[in-house]
């Protein structure tokens, strides 16, 4: 026997051998039956018989069939010959739907694809372009008839035709991927690396599961016969280019799928360079003017100064009466504002001493009652409703999106590394030698998928749903979504080309190639589906599909990373994502997610502290980012509670008087500063507890940022009311509560207006669109103003209390102890006051001094404002992260290794008719549609990735829906059988006899449009269709939520999803967002000129992270906008306290300018970015730069010193020294201690900032201001002055009154002492000392009187 089958297929070879090639013969002719050799394959393998015969006439229905299927070789009825049978053309109709269904929407690329194979199949010379290489023997079963059948073959063609036609498919794109349909036809090359023959190659490969029969395509170059068989003549026929029209009336392709039928398109618009005036940077070049001007003018000033004489700054103006009419009415209202004010206060400050225990326990119970609210205190966690306002364009998008489409899904990943895994090359059989890395191994392969059979099989018990939850019923199934199994949920990874089978991966086959047989394995079909992830077969022998178990395909840039030039097996990551569904919160399967989730995170990290665990990795779930920011705030927390307990150690401390080491435990002021931080905490509470009441909810940053505002501000009050307390001596007869309200009418309204500016300046700020701006704002005003309230009612009672103790001589922690050591009467000025009036001042207002002062800081400032202008703008999420977060491990493997960026949709709204035919020609992008539809321009942006950050162009459900009703694909079919589904759609699935009615029939030009009636007939099937090899468009997956309809089948909402590049920071996500509103401005322009369009029909971008990133749009105007509202009242209270003062309160606004300017240079030098974060700190240094500035200003406003330079003195002295313990000191140690806070947002915007804030504020209000005023300051108040000269004169007229009542007094004592002389008996005491009168008449008038307010 086996001699006998060797002769046969020895004679078998000679007659193929010797087979002529002949005009007007047939190689092969009607079907044999099933290919024996072919296997796992997706169609029925149906091959020829061998039969060398002449060609045959067509006629009736056989000649129907042939010019339906192959027009290319009508020759009209009677005149048409082929070689091939009606079954054979039935056979080939339904091989190129396959097809046709990919490649019909470029009709000159799918009749180029039918052309070749039809030739093939049917020619009447099929003889002279084809030659049998293998046949077998295949008995019919029925007739038991066996015949030699055609295995394969070799196929001759020309290369021009082969190349035009090649070229004419090319670029043919897949709208559900965004792909290239030749990716899918050309096996292990994908789209990049395939050529004409490849193509041809897997065309006639039988082990893809498509081709019948193995076909060797023989590429022969144009006139070339060498080698060639005898009588064999390659085919060269002409095929068509894309940009031609087809014999059938086929219009051109698309420029999509055509780049010969692109308008020219004119270049794209750079975006503008850097600003440069002169050839150097423009913000520099105005630096520079800026500091050349502010020098010179300086110089000037100097110049003409120093000509007109010391008057400007050294004229003794108490040297010459002032006359009533020289006071102008400013000086006047200045004056009686003051006198107004501190009168009031003094009033009040002596109402509050005289009952201190009543004002405790009624400002105790204002309030509790404010803090009541606290109950209902609602903490903003979500960054969403932290970031962006509900009415910004952004939220509004997602609010429309997430409403009508659901939330974008949850992400759950894992991003796999096994860095000094050394890689090898492999040498395959099918595909050459390919390299492939350490990671990609088969037993990591195997350990990773593991880990994702462990993840996917957590379980767990679910109060929500009172029952064992798992994946299934939150995960996303975009095939399954009604009711999954855990099979048909979306997890994307490696293993997936597997189907997830440990036996698929382990599988082998030895298969025989050009005679050379060797082992495939894995590697051969990771190589297959990396290239040709749609497949489902590959052609390695394995027969395995390369589709993910829930039925859709992972593309290499869900599953590998950081590969370079799609060499995919050398990649250094793998990516394993779990997709679940974004349920709303009020939804109790969102707690299922998030238990889940938390299930997942635990398994990832135990697998990572698994010692076995052969991988590096970073991971994250879709809870994550917000569980780190809330575990970082609580791991901070003790912080803070150390940062306040530093500052109220400092309080405690530095307002104490230390005469005398005896008298210590009754001098310190433990307790007064312990109330001066109650007082803080109060107000806090009371804020917060009042905007709970209202409904305003509070956040994080505020609990974080409120109190340490609120201390730097109020400290600074208590500091210098304590302080002038100290430093002012109690008069004879005066009562201690008179006392505390004399001293608090001096120093009141210089708190009142620190704190008014700064409380207007927060409820300004609340203007802002910002909701943590907003509300930050909102809380720090009523906080300002409620401790301002308890400062002057609940502090005053407490520093009465305290006084009333130290007059006792009680000790402060033990009140029944007392020390015999009197109390000195003289004023405790400390350590500050007299160094800073005897060094301090005197050195900075030195000439020369202030001269160098004034050219440091112009320079400052001009330096400051190029640095400005160089501020980056952003914030990157991952500085949300506490050092040492997974989180930040995440980040740096999404940057490095992943290859594309987020979805980004195309979002149309209400308002378009999709179901005319102008209608889908204006979305769509296939054959017929304008050239500058919704997806073309979105594919012209693609063009440019590096200007519109678009990588990916969209897919169109509109497009698929047009190629699923197309009659040469086998998706749209109606039941024809009788019965209830007569008429209604039919699934590909389904066999011919029962669905051989189209939906559509084909039209003349190849360009179909349903009409409207179909159009909303048919859609609903469409989307609900799946996809599957014999109808790949199929919308359900894909598209069934990316339309939707109302109940009147109005299509009101429906996206067009694309795929930006890879974008690494905030300033990236921002430039990406503003690209793409670009361009879906310009396609809502577009659109709308189309007729029946509502003229408000809109098409937005929608990207899961603008709602973070809008901000920063508007966040430079929005800052110049929030900081010149808190600017503004500043200037305005500044002047009408100091009764309109224009001169003081510019000079006041000009130095806190300098300052935040001054500040964002620094930001810029140490790498601060500027986003609402900063902003928030920026608007915190206008309330804490007031501090520093006002109550200089004022001090200096009020001083009647002859010279400008010693009302400076006098200024910096007095409440410079205050300045520098209340505000300065009392920031610094706090601030100092968040420096070890793990949180980088709050190292870097809480330490860094506050601590430039702090230091510039101190440098600028103790510096700056005292030589600026001393040059610029307002002249002295003649009205105070007159006031003084009255008070004088009035002074010495009272002074020679008790003079002459003194003498007189004195001669009527002699008198006395001589009638006692003379024998009158004298009285004397009975102590026996003789009474001296009290010396307080002999002071000077100026020691008793109420002095002006220093403050």
């Amino acid at each position: 026997m086996v001699r006998v089958a060797a002769l046969i297929t020895f004679l078998t070879c000679v007659l193929l051998s010797e087979a002529q090639h002949e005009p007007g013969f047939c190689s092969f002719y009607e079907e044999c039956g099933m290919n024996p050799s072919a296997g796992g394959t997706l169609i029925d393998p149906i091959v020829p018989c061998l039969n060398y015969s002449p060609a045959r006439a067509l006629a009736g229905e056989h000649y129907r069939q042939l010019k339906k299927v192959c027009p290319i070789l009508d020759r009209g009825e009677g005149n048409t010959f082929a070689c091939c049978s009606i079954q054979q053309l039935s056979s080939l109709s339904k091989s190129l739907a396959l097809s046709k269904a990919v490649l019909v929407r470029c009709p000159s690329c799918a009749e180029n694809f039918a052309h070749v194979h039809c030739i093939n199949t049917c020619s009447p010379n099929q003889s002279q372009t084809v030659k049998v290489t293998k046949v077998a023997n295949i008995t019919n079963p029925l007739t038991n008839v066996t015949r030699e059948a055609v295995v394969a073959y070799q196929a001759f063609m020309t290369t021009s035709f082969a190349d035009t036609a090649f070229q004419s498919c090319r670029n043919v794109r897949i709208p559900a991927t965004g792909g290239f349909a030749i990716a899918t036809m050309c096996g292990r090359y994908g789209a990049k690396l395939c050529t004409p023959q490849h193509w041809y190659d897997f065309q006639g490969d039988s082990s893809n599961g498509l081709a019948p029969l193995d076909i060797d395509f023989q590429l022969v170059k144009d006139g070339d016969t060498q080698g060639l068989p005898p009588g064999v003549i390659p085919y060269n026929g002409r095929a068509l280019r894309c940009n031609e029209t087809t014999p059938s009336g086929g219009k051109v392709c698309s420029c999509q799928d055509c780049q010969e039928s692109c308008p020219k398109m004119p270049p794209p618009q750079m975006p503008p360079g850097p600003f440069r005036i002169l050839g150097m940077d423009g913000f520099l070049f105005i630096s520079i003017i800026l500091l050349s001007v502010l020098m010179c003018a300086f110089l000037l000033y100097l110049v003409v100064s120093k000509g007109k004489g010391k008057d400007q700054n050294s004229n003794d103006v108490t040297q010459r009466i002032i006359d009533p009419s020289e006071v102008t009415c400013a000086e006047r209202n200045s004056l009686a504002a003051q006198a107004f004010l501190s009168l009031e206060f003094r009033h009040w400050g002596t109402l509050m001493a005289s009952y201190p225990l009543t004002v405790l326990l009624v400002s105790a119970v204002v309030v509790a009652v404010f803090s009541a609210g606290l109950k209902s205190i609602e903490l903003t966690t979500d960054p969403v409703d932290l970031w962006s306002a509900p009415n910004s364009r952004a939220r509004q998008e997602k609010d429309f999106h997430d409403s009508h489409f659901g939330p974008f899904f949850r992400t759950n990943q894992v991003i796999l590394t096994a860095p000094g895994r050394k890689g090898h090359v492999y040498d395959s059989l099918l595909f050459g030698k390919q390299n492939f890395s350490g990671l990609v191994s088969k037993d990591l392969i195997i350990e990773l998928l593991e880990l994702q059979t462990q993840i996917r099989d957590i379980k767990f018990w679910s109060e929500d749903l009172n029952r064992t939850a798992s994946l299934k019923d939150v995960c996303f199934a975009p095939l399954n979504p009604s009711n999954p199994s855990v099979t048909d949920c979306a997890v994307n990874s490696l293993p997936q080309y597997f189907q997830n089978s440990l036996y698929n991966i382990n599988d082998k086959k030895n298969v025989t190639q050009l005679g050379v047989t060797a082992e495939v394995d894995w590697r051969d079909h990771l190589i297959y589906c990396l290239n040709s992830p749609l497949s489902f077969k590959d052609i390695t022998g394995l027969d395995m599909s390369c589709m993910a178990d829930y039925g859709a395909p992972v593309f290499p840039f869900l599953a590998v990373g950081g590969y370079e030039n799609d060499d995919f097996t050398n990649a250094e990551a793998f990516i394993l994502t779990f997709s679940l569904n974004n349920f709303a919160r009020t939804n109790p399967k969102f707690e299922v997610a998030m238990q889940w989730e938390t299930e997942f995170l635990k398994i990832v990290q135990d697998y990572k502290k698994n010692p076995a665990a052969n991988f590096t990795f970073a991971y994250m779930a879709e809870r994550s980012l917000e569980d780190e920011i809330n575990r970082t705030t609580a791991e901070d927390i003790p912080i803070f509670m150390i940062s306040y307990a530093v500052i109220f150690v400092y309080i405690a401390v530095a307002l104490g008087e230390y005469s005398s080491w005896k008298r210590i435990l009754v001098d310190s002021k433990f307790l007064v500063g312990l109330g001066g931080i109650l007082v803080v905490g109060c107000s806090v509470l009371a804020s917060m507890g009042f905007y709970s009441w209202i409904g305003i909810p509070s956040s994080l940053v505020i609990l974080q940022v409120v109190p340490f505002l609120v201390l730097a501000v109020g400290a600074d009050n208590i500091f210098i009311f304590v302080l002038e307390y100290q430093r002012d001596v109690r008069r004879p007869g005066e009562k201690r509560e008179e006392h505390i309200g004399r001293v608090l009418g001096n120093v009141a309204p210089s708190m009142l207006l620190c704190s008014l500016s700064e409380s207007i300046c927060f409820f300004l700020g609340a203007l802002s669109t910002m909701p943590a701006v907003r509300s930050f704002a909102l809380y720090a005003a009523l906080a300002v103003l409620m401790d301002f309230i308890l400062q002057m009612t609940a502090f005053v009672a407490l520093l009465s209390l305290d006084a009333r103790r130290q007059d006792n001589n009680r000790c402060e922690l033990a009140c029944c102890v007392t020390v015999s050591t009197p109390r000195s009467n003289e004023p405790n000025e400390g350590f500050l006051l007299p160094f800073m009036r005897k060094y301090y001042a005197p050195v900075l207002l030195h000439g020369y001094t202030r001269i160098i002062v004034m050219v440091v800081f112009i320079f400052m400032l001009c330096g400051s404002v190029f640095l400005m202008f160089n501020v980056t703008v952003g914030l990157d999420q991952e500085l949300a992260m506490p050092q040492g977060s997974y989180m930040l491990d995440y980040f740096h493997y999404l940057y490095k290794y992943f290859e594309v960026g987020v979805p980004v949709y195309f979002v149309t709204k209400r308002g378009f008719n999709f179901t005319t035919v102008e209608g889908m020609n204006a979305v769509c992008s296939s054959t017929g549609c304008d050239q500058f539809s919704l997806t073309q321009k979105i594919q012209y942006a693609t063009n440019h990735p590096e200007l519109s950050y678009l990588a990916i162009p969209a897919n169109s459900w509109v497009d698929d829906f047009i190629d699923w009703l197309n009659p040469g694909s086998r998706c749209c079919r109606l039941y024809t059988t009788p019965g209830p589904n007569n008429g209604k759609f039919c699934p590909a699935s389904e066999p011919d006899l029962r669905c051989f009615r189209k939906c559509m029939p084909l039209p003349s030009d190849g360009v179909l449009r349903p009409s409207t009636e179909k159009f909303n007939r048919f859609l609903p099937d469409f989307l609900g269709n799946r996809p599957d090899l014999q109808c790949p468009k199929g919308g359900l997956g894909a598209y069934d939520t990316a339309v939707v309809r109302d109940e009147s089948g109005e299509i009101i909402a429906s996206r067009f999803m694309a795929y930006h590049t890879p974008l690494t920071n905030s300033q990236e996500f921002t430039a990406a967002l503003l690209k793409a509103r670009e361009l879906a401005h310009n396609i809502t322009k577009s659109m709308r000129s189309i007729s029946g369009t509502s003229p408000d029909f809109e098409v937005f971008p929608y990207t899961i992270t603008n709602v973070f990133y809008e901000q920063y749009l508007t966040i430079v105007p929005e800052g110049l906008f929030n900081i010149s509202l808190c600017l503004l009242p500043t200037f305005v209270v500044c002047c009408l306290l100091l009764g309109l003062d224009l001169r003081s309160g510019l000079l006041n606004l000009l130095t806190i300018i300098m300052i935040i300017v001054d500040t964002v240079g620094v930001m810029t030098l140490w790498g601060i970015h500027y986003n609402a974060v900063a902003l928030i700190n920026l608007v915190t240094a206008v309330g804490i730069s007031v501090e520093f500035v006002s109550h200089m200003t004022r001090s200096f406003a009020l001083s009647t010193k002859p010279t400008h330079v010693e009302r400076a003195k006098e200024a910096t002295a007095n409440m410079g020294s205050a300045v520098f313990a209340g505000v300065a000191m009392t920031n610094l140690p706090g601030i100092l201690v968040l420096a070890f806070a793990k949180a980088q947002l709050i190292q870097i915007f809480f330490f860094r900032l506050n601590l430039v804030i702090t230091l510039l504020g101190l440098a600028h209000g103790l510096v700056f201001l005292p030589v600026m005023l001393s040059y610029f300051g307002p002249g002295v108040n003649k009205a105070v002055l007159l006031q003084q000269q009255q008070d004088k004169a009035k002074a010495s007229k009272d002074l020679q009154l008790r003079n002459q009542i003194r003498q007189a007094y004195d001669n009527l004592s002699y008198e006395d002492n001589a009638i006692g002389r003379d024998g009158s008996e004298s009285k004397t005491p009975p102590d026996g000392r003789q009474h001296t009168p009290r010396r307080v008449a002999e002071k000077p008038h100026g020691e008793t009187e109420e002095k002006i307010d220093r403050f």
